[in-house]
C-alpha cells in the first residue's frame, strides 16, 4: 500500500482550481469513439515496442490499459493511487497553467472528459483523454515519475506566483511532455507528448533533427512549439536522472535560470 510520505506538508493551493472539475461521463462515450481509443492504441503500443522506456511498458501492464474501450476513471484510480497516491480528476479541456501545477502539487492529473474524432486521429486542437491517459498515466505508476509530478506541481506553482512560470514551463515541456532518454546505452521515448504521437514519435528518434542532452540550464532557455513538431529533443542521461535533477529544482533556482 502506498504511504503518503509527504501527508505533514500540505500542498500549495491556488483558489479555485477545483472549479475546472467535471464529470468523465464514461457512460456517454460511444461505440464510435470507444473504437478511436482502441485504434490508436492498437496503433501505438506496437511501435513503441522497446523504444520507449520501461517503466513506461510496465505501467500500462500494472494498470490494465490494454483492456479495450476508454479506460472508466474511477476503475484507474482504483489500481494507480495505491501504487503512487495518484488520482486523475476529469477537466473539459485545457486549464490555466497555474491551476494546472497546483493539480500536480496535490497530486491529481487531469484527464480530458473527450476524445478526438476519428477522422483526426494524428491532429488534435488540446489534449484528449488519449494523450493525457496513455501519454502520461503509465508513468504515473512509477515512483520517481509520481514523486517528480509533485514536486514540479509544488515548483510551479511557487513559480508562476514569483513570475517564472514560462521557465518552469520549458523545463516542463522539454522533459515530461517531449523528452528523450537513454536506457541502458539505447536512446528511448521518455515524454508524454512522443508517447501518445505516432508522428512525432517517429520523427523525434528517426528524424534528422537536434538532440542536445538534457541540461536544466539550456532547457529552461530554450523556447519549444505546441502547434507542431518539435525543432530538438533534449536527452536525459536517464529518467531517474532527469528526474533527480528536475526534483532538486527550487525557485531561487529558477530565478537564476531565467535571469
Amino acid at each position: 500500500m502506498f504511504r503518503d510520505v509527504t501527508e505533514e506538508i500540505p500542498p500549495p493551493t491556488v483558489p479555485g482550481w477545483r472549479d475546472y472539475l467535471v464529470p468523465q461521463n464514461w457512460s456517454g462515450f460511444t461505440v464510435k469513439e470507444h473504437g478511436v481509443w482502441d485504434t490508436l492504441f492498437a496503433r501505438q503500443v506496437p511501435y513503441l515496442g522497446m523504444r520507449i522506456v520501461q517503466p513506461f511498458l510496465d505501467g500500462i501492464g500494472m494498470l490494465q490499459l490494454d483492456e479495450h474501450g476508454i479506460p472508466e476513471m474511477e476503475r484507474l484510480n482504483a489500481r494507480l493511487e495505491p501504487l503512487t497516491g495518484w488520482r486523475l480528476v476529469s477537466v473539459a479541456g485545457i486549464v490555466p497553467d497555474d491551476a494546472f501545477f497546483a493539480m500536480l502539487a496535490a497530486r491529481r492529473f487531469p484527464i480530458g472528459n473527450f476524445i478526438r474524432s476519428a477522422d483526426s486521429l494524428d491532429y488534435l486542437e488540446e489534449p484528449d483523454c488519449f494523450h493525457d491517459i496513455f501519454g502520461h498515466v503509465p508513468l504515473l505508476a512509477h515512483a520517481p515519475v509520481a514523486r517528480l509530478m509533485e514536486a514540479l506541481g509544488r515548483l510551479g506553482v511557487e513559480a508562476i506566483a514569483a513570475g517564472y512560470g514560462e521557465t518552469i514551463s520549458r523545463l516542463y515541456w522539454h522533459s515530461v511532455e517531449f523528452g528523450l532518454a537513454f536506457e541502458h546505452g539505447e536512446l528511448k521515448i521518455l515524454g508524454a507528448g512522443l508517447a501518445s504521437s505516432f508522428g512525432e514519435a517517429h520523427f523525434a528518434l528517426e528524424a534528422d533533427v537536434p538532440r542536445p542532452r538534457f541540461t536544466i540550464g539550456d532547457a529552461a532557455a530554450t523556447a519549444y512549439r505546441n502547434d507542431r513538431f518539435q525543432p530538438l529533443y533534449f536527452v536525459s542521461d536517464s529518467l531517474e536522472e532527469a528526474a533527480e535533477q528536475l526534483e532538486r529544482l527550487d525557485v531561487a533556482a529558477l530565478a537564476r535560470l531565467a535571469g
